[in-house]
């Protein structure tokens, strides 16, 4: 891997060249100076790469793959040069990490650079910027997106996330209304704490002045992360000048909670968690937005077809952008790619089951009562097995109602893979789902391929494609 990164990074610098120097071998002086930008700041992030040591993250290899396809494109005419970029921002954004939200926000801005009516290159922008926590900003960079998508079914996410952005803001802007909005009060104004007498009275009024800086600090237009602790610094101050059980301080303290509600990321690790980042509704959407994603059966004959070498089977779930995997995998050898892994719990004490040691990026443990499934991801999550773990939105998805919210039927509990199909479908967002291998021992129960055959597209000796919407 170090040779070919060092390999790509020289060929993406020889092909970025300096501004203004046309690129050899390319008619017309090479590609446009927004993809030469592109590539110098691949290159950059390459180069940070290659100075990080070895790599073993499976996302940061995918992202040098799209770099390298990107640089391919731009030296080859008649290529789809934008489409390359586009992916290349994708996978960067799929990395997980600020460098890399911070590239896709870079190449963002040159996609729009090069074509100013691109919905993608907007999407993008927008996605990007709402990783970075900048989302006033990624609001207005999906309105463009949304001005520009005239499919109103698959814009549905977006203006899902507008809305949860713009209310997010709108707590903010109470709180601040509500901690200026005190007529009379001495502690809310400038200059208070000079002017505070001694005594209890004085320590409370510095208390309130302290508070008032927390607000003057506190704005929607901040990132998440700057937002998050003004918030938190007023809710404290505020709670210490005027008491908990102030009217207004408790309609703080609630509009604080709704807050932390819509924000997609904690910046507190949770132990709970196995040291992975929990990813709630909004997080697991934009992730399989516009993705390819296959559920992959744990069968004997798949498991065998997946791991002879060059067999057809290996190379179409190698091609998905997502592979699913459930429950425990009996026959799948351990060391296949698993994007996301869900699994049910089930039994009277599912914290008792095996560990889940198999590597994925995603894990999603479904499970009722909450204190079971709390128990179980604390006995059965292995630090470091994955990336990110399914927050407490997602472990219920059929009868949450949230999110698909039908009562419990007599038909008996559902399948991990048939929940994960509903799921997929609720959050309708991907781009193509297929089912491979379920047949014979992993057919699905009566009512769930009844499901499946009224949304399936096409079907073959190898998959079963599911059309969502």
């Amino acid at each position: 891997m170090g040779q070919t990164l060092t390999g790509l990074l020289t060929s993406v610098r020889a092909l970025a060249g300096r501004p203004g120097t046309p690129a050899p071998g390319r008619p017309g002086g090479g590609p446009d100076p927004e993809l030469r930008a592109a590539l110098r700041l691949c290159g950059d992030h390459l180069s940070a790469l290659a100075a990080e040591g070895p790599l073993t993250d499976a996302r940061r290899t995918r992202l040098i793959a799209s770099i390298g396809a990107l640089t391919t494109a731009c030296s080859t005419p008649g290529a789809d040069v934008f489409g390359a970029l586009l992916r290349t921002g994708q996978r960067a954004l799929d990395g997980g990490g600020d460098a890399e939200a911070r590239l896709a926000l870079a190449l963002a801005d040159e996609a729009t650079g090069l074509r100013a009516r691109s919905k993608g290159a907007w999407r993008l922008r927008g996605n990007a910027l709402d990783a970075l926590g900048r989302g006033e900003e990624a609001v207005t960079a999906y309105e463009r997106h949304l001005a520009l998508q005239r499919n109103t079914a698959a814009s549905r996410d977006v203006e899902r996330r507008i809305a949860t952005l713009r209310a997010a803001g709108d707590r903010i802007d109470e709180a601040l209304a509500l901690s200026w909005g005190t007529p009379g009060d001495r502690a809310e104004q400038p200059g208070a704490a000079a002017r505070a007498p001694g005594g209890a009275e004085g320590a409370r009024l510095a208390r309130g002045a302290e508070g008032s800086g927390a607000a003057a600090r506190l704005s929607r237009h901040l990132p998440a992360a700057e937002a998050r602790a003004a918030f938190t610094d007023l809710v404290r101050l505020r709670t210490a000048a005027h008491g908990a059980g102030d009217p207004s301080v408790r309609r703080l303290a609630a509009l604080y909670a709704e807050h932390r509600r819509l924000s997609d990321r904690d910046p507190m690790a949770d132990p709970l968690l196995g040291g992975a980042e929990p990813i709630g509704v909004p997080g697991l959407r934009r992730l399989v937005a516009g993705r390819t994603v296959c559920l992959v059966a744990d069968t004997p004959r798949t498991a065998e077809q997946e791991r002879r070498p060059g067999s057809s089977l290996a190379a179409l779930i190698e091609g998905y952008d997502l592979v699913v995997r459930c429950d425990e995998t009996r026959h799948t050898a351990p060391t296949a790619r698993t994007d996301l892994h869900a699994c049910t719990l089930r039994g009277d004490t599912p914290w008792k089951g095996p560990r889940w040691d198999r590597r994925a990026g995603v894990r999603l443990v479904f499970g009722d009562p909450l204190p079971h499934w709390r128990l179980a991801l604390r006995g059965r999550l292995v630090p470091g097995a994955q990336d990110r773990v399914g927050d407490a939105t997602l472990r219920r998805p059929l009868h949450d109602p949230a999110l698909l919210g039908e009562e419990p039927g007599g038909a008996g509990p559902a399948s991990t893979a048939y929940t994960v199909l509903r799921l997929l479908d609720f959050l309708g967002t991907p781009a193509r789902v297929d089912l491979l291998g379920f047949e014979g021992p992993a057919a699905l129960a009566p009512r769930e391929r009844e499901w499946i055959g009224s949304r399936t597209g096409t079907t073959d000796d190898t998959a079963v494609r599911i059309t969502l919407g």
